[in-house]
Formats: C-alpha cells, structure tokens, sequence
C-alpha cells in the first residue's frame, strides 16, 4: 500500500521520546508520506526540524490554527506571510474557525482566516481547514472569497451530509480520520454520497485515534485502520481506497509521485 496522511502533527512534544520509531513504523504500515500543518508561531521551529530530518516523506504547511488566535495575532501572522517566502510550503494550514471552547476572539478568528485565505489565493496552495461550530460563518466567509482559486481540505469532516454537500460545492476535498470508524460518526450514513476523488485521509495525530486504537495516541500507521473502516463501507479493497485517495492527495497538494 501507499497512503498519505494529509493532516498529522508528529513534530508535537506527544512524540519527543519515539519520533523515529513512529516514522519508521509509519513507513513500514505503508503511510509513505506524511504532511505537516502547522499550529502557531512556537511550532515552526519544530516542524521544520522534523521535515529536515525526513525530508523526502514529510511535506510542511504554513498557518494560523483558529485556537491559537490571541490578542498577538497580527504579528504573528506577519512572521507566517515572511516565512511563506521560503518558497517550502505545499499548503496552506492549519486555519479556519473554532468557536467551540470559547468565542473570546471571534474577530480576531474571522480576521485571521480571512488574511489566510488570500495568501492561499495569491500563492496559489490548497488550505487544511479547520472548522469546529462555524459552519454558518466558514461558508460564508467561503463563497464570499471563492473566485476559483480556493481549494483544499476540510480537515478532520465530521459534519452532516448538508454540510458536506456545501464544501464539496464549494470546490473542497474532506479529509476523513479515525472518527468515521466510531459507531456514533454520522459521515458513515451517507459516506457512499461522497464522490471518491474528493476524500483525502489523515489522522489528526497525536489526535482521535482510530478503532481499534481509540484511545491511545494516534499516530500515521494506525491510518490503516481507517482507509479498512472505510474501504469495507464502500465495499473496495483497501488497497484501491489508498490508490484513490493518494492520487488525491498528490494532485491536491501538487506533490509529485
């Protein structure tokens, strides 16, 4: 097999004492690249060590995550927009809104995606979208900026088949994780809708592990799980579920094979 985790944050602390072990069993599982969305200006440092260290199956992405929005964000944005002319970036993420927790800065959140989503536009790299409780807003800040240079991954779907139909109208792929192979997820009542050349895996990593590792810290092997859960609910082998959704992710992120 040939998987590629589109969204795993394996530069996070969760992973300081086995970071090679859980690269080298990643590989090993078939997960032979993985890309990094970062969170805020304190993980540029370590996500790009990462990617220096495994240079050919780690790909890095620039961004504000909308929980990291504080009172600061201009200036951390403005340190983002200059490290953006590295010219290493594939994407653009990790953003978008999360009203979830708190709503302190909701402004601020509203701001900051909408700044992000123009360097998408100018540079012309797909989003990772994060969207927790912001539907209403996420879509409508979508449609106002989309001009047919958005693109991108709504990371981490869980929302109804309304919602789905929206981003993928919208021109946006979802990115399905560990959550679609737990009982209660409701992606798993219209998961056959969803046209395969629009999904993309991931696994949120250290984040929502999937059956049968629930539980535990996530990492980019345990994606396997996930493309079987998904797989046998499209009745395709898991081996053609990691053929669609690599060549997604490749065309996607304009990576090369």
């Amino acid at each position: 097999m040939n998987l590629i985790d589109t969204h795993t944050h394996i530069y996070d602390h969760q992973f300081s004492l086995d970071r090679s072990e859980v690269m080298q069993r990643a590989l090993d599982a078939g997960v032979k690249m993985m890309l990094l969305p970062n969170v805020d200006a304190s993980t540029i440092a370590p996500m790009l060590e990462l990617h220096g260290q495994f240079p050919d199956c780690t790909r890095v992405m620039m961004g504000l995550q909308p929980e990291e929005v504080k009172e600061d964000y201009k200036a951390v944005l403005a340190l983002m927009e200059a490290e953006l002319e590295r010219g290493i970036y594939i994407g653009i993420g990790e953003v978008g809104l999360d009203f979830y927790w708190d709503t302190t800065f909701e402004r601020q959140q509203l701001d900051a995606f909408e700044t992000q989503l123009d360097w998408a536009k100018q540079l012309g790299l797909p989003l990772s979208i994060h969207c927790r409780n912001a539907f209403g807003m996420m879509t409508k800040l979508l449609e106002k900026h989309q001009d047919g240079r958005l693109h991108g991954v709504m990371h981490c779907f869980t929302g109804t088949e309304d919602e789905a139909k929206a981003y993928l109208a919208l021109g946006f792929h979802l990115g399905l994780g560990g959550v679609v192979t737990y009982k209660n997820c409701g992606v798993r009542d219209f998961l056959h809708n969803i046209p395969p050349d629009r999904i993309v895996l991931e696994t949120d990593a250290p984040y929502l592990a999937p059956v049968p590792h629930r539980g535990k810290r996530n990492e980019p092997a345990f994606m396997v799980a996930t493309a079987q859960h998904i797989a046998e609910m499209l009745d395709v082998t898991t081996e053609e579920m990691a053929r669609i959704t690599t060549d997604n992710a490749l065309k996607l992120f304009t990576i090369a094979p």
